[in-house]
């Protein structure tokens, strides 16, 4: 079954028609075998490509030049399409339905301007038998009205496959696809060749060339096996289908669907995007260039997408396409089709590819991208279109469109898992370590696709895979325990007596500690969600909350990040009571070591000056001590800028301590200019309050979206409120920040709770 089958049909039909056509003629001229003219027999839509299944419509359009009386243009007509309805043709293979019209060219062009169908179908007219003259003037006006009404006309497809798919669904996710109707199918295929038809775009159809191929194929034998002219997929049908075009079982067909329709929607979607912003930030319509807007290292927006700069891939740098998928995805944007291609090409050749293990910042921007939410989702599927994402995630080839062909599930595994991802981004405000949470979301399932427990072997899997991409041997025996007992609580929960002391002890028995609890709930909480509600209810909820709360009474222990300590050499330099500032190379970060005259306000001075000098940083560690505070920053450096240096960062921190740099109007004017670019909705900060975690202190934890002057608001709000920070923790993982903030009285001692409320509050408005 292919393509030449369907044209051999195709051409079989034609044969019979144009049979039956010469036979009206000649009936109408009393069996005279004149030339035929004024009229005109011609295939349209999909008979007009030449694509027929044993169950399509025949779509012809009868057209004449008018100069039939009424009563004999309908005894022609009767005597062309009777024997086809009476089923008296002599092919049995020819479909028995036929859709019809009968009109002049002028009443066919009406016809067309008037219905978007008839003008789609008019694009692939063709003649079957007749005069050919009256084919090519309506063929020449549908293709010139098609691209001179293009403006308008793309508009009306663009709402009539939006309700199409709102009622159909995605074709690769559904358990019984229409392959015809659904997003992704072959109405879609349709719509994309009319659109490169209008001449608006240039569309690379070529790139769905197989996935037509297949879904055709498969559309043929669906029809032959189920001896019916509908296009869904039925459960109990897969089967067949899947052993008449010899695929190994019916997983393997719904796969290949599911792969298929996944390529057409997003060359689909990304037709849509590309019309929606032409033009509107080139340079005019003749230069064709467009106005770009840098946003990072070798990455800038061009019409609403992100793009590679020119030259931009290298060796040197292969964070770069990680870099720009969490800024596409940060911002909201997709990632442009052409740079996901150079980023693929580039690999093929060994350029960019990623060592192992990865760079801290390409784990930092990896959950970056996962914890962009629903945005993350198309720049993760251009990436996978292009197989990029198996070339970082070799593991994620075995699970790529993977069908789970059970009611309750609603994705494919990997989209699933995509899915629960984007659950996981809702809740990384609930959890000290978001990203575990993010990557453990996104690889939860990642042992499915055999038949051993995919819990085990997941937890199996996962463990290379984290160390590759550079999480210490604690975080990865974290991700592992969460990969291997994301069904743990859920099972638990539903399954056993939460009265029971030993139910309680079972779940105690496989989570150490109440970090990794904390994150098996939002897992469980998040893989629930991205299944559906035949998975998780609020009862469902209720009853798994009820648990992780009984077991977390029953753990002692705290998740609030300890005071840092100093080394002995520290606390030496601290003593002097000068400025002093050391930087150096560590990996690919960059560490400063800054011991300066402790003041309030410290904390905020520092972090605006490192924000100033473009320096991101990832994390920090201070402590007060004696007349001195003794931090350490580390930053991730931008290798095509100079690397500053430990007297210029001096100069400056001198220079903000004694008021001389304008800090606050310095930091408002960049995070003005960063305001301007699109972002993704980001969840509210979340500030607590310890009153027991230190007896010295009032501890605060931040998590908040990280953001440009952020570390400097935080500590500028604190010091309005005249709190001293004798001790900061500041953490940022991938997009979030976590700060934990050790603050007591200006004459020492632990914050009243009035004060503390006041100083939550203030953080809060400093940061929304």
């Amino acid at each position: 079954m292919g393509t030449r089958e369907r044209r051999a049909r195709s051409n079989e039909s034609d044969r019979v028609l144009a049979a039956l056509f010469q036979s009206a003629y000649e009936q109408l001229h009393e069996g005279s075998r004149v030339e035929i003219a004024g009229i005109a027999l011609a295939a349209v839509g999909g008979y007009g490509r030449g694509e027929l299944c044993p169950g399509s419509d025949l779509d012809i359009l009868i057209i004449h030049n008018d100069h039939l009386s009424k009563d004999g243009l309908q005894t022609f007509v009767n005597a062309v399409l009777y024997p086809i309805w009476d089923g008296k043709t002599p092919n049995a293979d020819i479909p028995r339905s036929v859709d019809h019209s009968v009109r002049t060219p002028s009443q066919t062009r009406d016809a067309a301007t008037a219905d978007l169908k008839v003008a789609m179908g008019l694009l692939d007219i063709r003649l079957i038998a007749g005069d050919p003259a009256l084919v090519a003037t309506v063929q020449h006006n549908a293709i010139d009205d098609w691209r001179r009404d293009s403006r308008r006309r793309l508009s009306e497809l663009k709402v009539l496959l939006t309700g199409r798919h709102e009622r159909s669904g995605e074709l690769a996710y559904l358990l019984e696809p229409d392959l015809k109707e659904a997003r992704g199918g072959l109405r879609d295929i349709v719509a994309l060749r009319a659109i490169a038809m209008s001449g608006a775009i240039d569309i690379p159809l070529e790139r769905i060339s197989a996935s037509e191929s297949s879904l055709m194929s498969i559309r043929e034998a669906l029809h032959i096996q189920s001896g019916r002219t509908k296009d869904r997929l039925l459960f109990q049908e897969q089967d067949k289908v899947a052993d008449a075009l010899g695929y190994t079982n019916a997983d393997e067909l719904m796969g290949e669907v599911a792969k298929s329709a996944r390529a057409v929607d997003y060359l689909m979607q990304s037709t849509w995007h590309r019309l929606d912003h032409r033009g509107k930030d080139g340079l005019g319509r003749f230069l064709r260039r467009p106005r770009t807007t840098s946003v990072g290292r070798g990455i800038s927006v061009a019409h609403q997408e992100v793009v590679l700069d020119i030259g931009a891939v290298t060796t040197e740098d292969p964070v770069l396409g990680l870099r720009a998928a969490a800024k596409a995805a940060q911002l909201g944007l997709r990632l442009s089709m052409e740079s996901c291609v150079l980023l693929a090409q580039s690999l093929k050749q060994g350029i960019g590819v990623l060592p192992d293990p990865w760079p801290r910042e390409a784990r930092e921007d990896l959950v970056a991208l996962i914890g962009a939410g629903s945005a993350m989702v198309p720049v993760w599927e251009a990436l996978d279109q292009e197989e990029i994402i198996s070339t970082w995630l070799p593991e994620w080839k075995a699970v790529r469109s993977l069908p789970q062909r059970n009611f309750l599930h609603r994705h494919t595994v990997d989209r699933h898992m995509v899915e629960t991802a984007v659950h996981a981004a809702g809740l990384t405000r609930s959890v000290h370590r978001p990203d575990l949470l993010l990557v453990a979301a996104l690889f939860h399932d990642i042992g499915k696709g055999g038949d051993d427990d995919h819990s085990k072997r997941g937890g199996e899997l996962i463990e290379p895979l984290a160390r590759r991409i550079g999480f210490g041997a604690a975080d990865v025996v974290t991700l592992s325990l969460l990969v291997q007992h994301h069904l743990l609580l859920s099972a638990t929960a539903t399954r056993r007596d939460l009265h029971d002391p030993a139910t309680i002890a079972s779940v105690m028995a496989c989570i150490p500690d109440l970090q990794t609890l904390e994150l098996l709930h939002a897992l469980s909480i998040a893989d629930g969600e991205a299944t559906g509600s035949a998975a998780w209810s609020n009862w469902k909820a209720t009853l798994v909350a009820d648990l992780v709360e009984r077991v977390r009474l029953a753990m002692s222990g705290t998740t609030v990040a300890p005071e840092p300590e100093l080394t002995p050499e520290q606390r030496g330099f601290a003593e002097v009571g000068a400025l002093r500032v050391e930087a150096f190379v560590r990996d690919s970060d960059y560490a400063i070591e800054i011991i300066a005259p402790d003041r309030p306000g410290l904390l905020s001075i520092v972090a605006g000056v490192l924000n100033l000098a473009r320096l991101d940083v990832r994390s920090a560690r201070t402590k007060s001590h004696g007349v001195s505070a003794v931090m350490t920053w580390i930053v991730s450096l931008d290798p095509n800028a100079p690397v500053p240096t430990a007297e210029k960062i001096h100069a400056d921190i001198n220079a903000a301590l004694n008021g001389h740099a304008d800090l606050e109007r310095r930091i408002q004017e960049r995070v003005k200019s960063y305001s301007q670019l699109p972002s993704i909705p980001v969840p509210p900060p979340v500030i607590e309050t310890f009153d027991e975690a230190s007896n010295e202190c009032t501890v605060f934890e931040v998590r908040s979206h990280d953001q440009p002057g952020l570390l400097f608001r935080i500590g500028d709000a604190v010091t309005r409120c005249r709190v001293d920070i004798r001790s900061a923790i500041v953490t940022t993982l991938g997009a979030e920040a976590i700060d934990t903030l050790y603050a007591t009285e200006i004459s020492g001692g632990p914050l009243s709770a009035e004060r503390a409320q006041e100083v939550a509050r203030k953080l809060k408005e400093a940061l929304t």
